[in-house]
């Protein structure tokens, strides 16, 4: 499940080249927490900051394939069990004439679990967010490129970041976020992040 970032440092970048360029280099430099802005979407950008291929089909095919099951179900209990018509003949139990609803219920239920599901995840309604504070912030949908790193990254130091920008081309660089964590904070969730990975 993706969390927002409450505080961090973002930088703007002018073209789409400097802002893949940029989280290329960042992951190199072992931060992880990185978030991308961009007024369109950019595949490079994504694979640049490590986000993989989205879960949302894995959970989704298991409510599709329940709600089919239970659609099928249905239809032949109420057919053949329940209230079976013998008409011209023909079976109770005719698998062809349950394929159409079986089928809509499985696209109806994959659909809505799909739109909860993928609301539930993005944090949605998300009506505010402190990124949105930035000045500038607001050509993200227009014609600027923003790139943001998370004061939860292991690795956060303000200074460096703040520089690391600078020198990979952007032309802003700002802090963003209500509380931002403090240096001891930082520290120590640096010393937890090396016990856990020794």
């Amino acid at each position: 499940m993706r969390r927002s970032q409450q505080s961090g440092i973002v930088g703007a970048f002018d073209t789409p080249e400097e802002v893949i360029r940029a989280a290329h280099e960042l992951r190199k430099s072992g931060y992880r927490r990185l978030e991308g802005y961009t007024p369109y979407p950019l595949l490079d950008l994504e694979r640049a900051i490590g986000r993989g291929r989205s879960r949302i089909g894995f959970v989704v095919f298991p409510f599709a394939i329940a709600a089919a099951a239970i659609a099928y179900l249905v239809q032949w209990w109420t057919n053949a069990v329940n209230y079976p018509l013998d008409s011209g003949g023909r079976p109770a139990h005719a698998p062809p004439a349950f394929v159409p609803a079986t089928f809509e219920m499985g696209v109806l239920f994959a659909s809505l679990s799909a739109c909860i599901i993928l609301a539930i995840w993005s944090g949605l309604p998300a009506l505010w967010q402190p990124i949105f504070e930035v000045p500038g912030f607001d050509r993200a949908s227009i014609d600027k490129f923003f790139l943001a790193i998370s004061d939860r990254d292991p690795a956060f130091d303000r200074e460096a970041i703040a520089r690391t920008l600078k020198e990979l081309g952007a032309s802003r660089v700002e802090p963003f976020g209500v509380h931002p964590a403090t240096d001891a904070e930082l520290d120590e969730r640096l010393e937890r992040a090396e016990g856990e990975e020794s």
